[in-house]
């Protein structure tokens, strides 16, 4: 029997990365026009990022409930996620353009950031969270391989600017932490989440 869920993304490597487990993901769009999400992603004054990237899940999982219920849809587990990355004190989202997107690399050279994915599930009426945080440690970077990365757009609709599952792999010396939960959705928090839900994934 196929694992079937709802997966409260258009993220294609959220996507990916549920069937890589085995589970068998339906998107259930967010937007309430186009390019415009139901769910507000501003940071609140002084919000840190494990209680930012939480709250969006949270809220991401509410508005995915309720789209859920006014379409009439199957009861299958939900999964939302938000992701974000902090340096310097500073959440860094999806870069504005290319030239935010250098800033932010910048940021990342030769240095130390964090990686934070919050995960909600909801299923039968139950409802949890789960966090991972990761550190990823970049190499020295010089313009020429900032503009040559950015000439890829790579870094479009990427939390942080890069996708470490790209052409940035190459920048990144040390990871401690969840490989997935980088890339977007931690795996093993992800599994433990749907059990602690009632919803067995494996």
């Amino acid at each position: 029997m196929p694992k079937l869920l709802f997966l409260a993304s258009q993220s294609p490597r959220r996507l990916e990365l549920l069937r890589q487990i085995g589970l068998d993901p339906t998107v259930l769009p967010l937007r309430v026009a186009p390019g415009r999400c139901e769910v507000d992603e501003t940071p609140l004054p002084d919000e840190v990022a494990s209680e930012y990237v939480s709250r969006l899940a949270r809220m991401k999982l509410a508005a995915a409930l309720r789209a859920r219920g006014a379409r009439n849809l199957p009861p299958w587990p939900i999964v939302a996620a938000d992701t974000t990355v902090t340096v310097d004190g500073l959440l860094l989202g999806k870069p504005l353009d290319a030239e935010d997107a250098a800033a932010m690399l910048r940021r990342y050279a030769g240095r130390t950031h964090v990686v934070l994915t919050a995960v909600a599930a909801a299923y039968q009426g139950r409802e949890g969270l789960a966090v991972s945080e990761s550190a990823v440690t970049f190499a020295p970077l010089d313009e020429q391989a900032i503009g040559a990365y950015l000439a890829h757009a790579e870094y479009v609709g990427k939390a942080g600017g890069y996708a470490i599952q790209g052409r940035a792999a190459m920048f990144v010396s040390r990871i401690e932490g969840s490989f997935s939960g980088v890339v977007g959705l931690p795996l093993f928090e992800t599994a433990q989440l749907l059990r602690s839900v009632g919803f067995d994934p494996s």
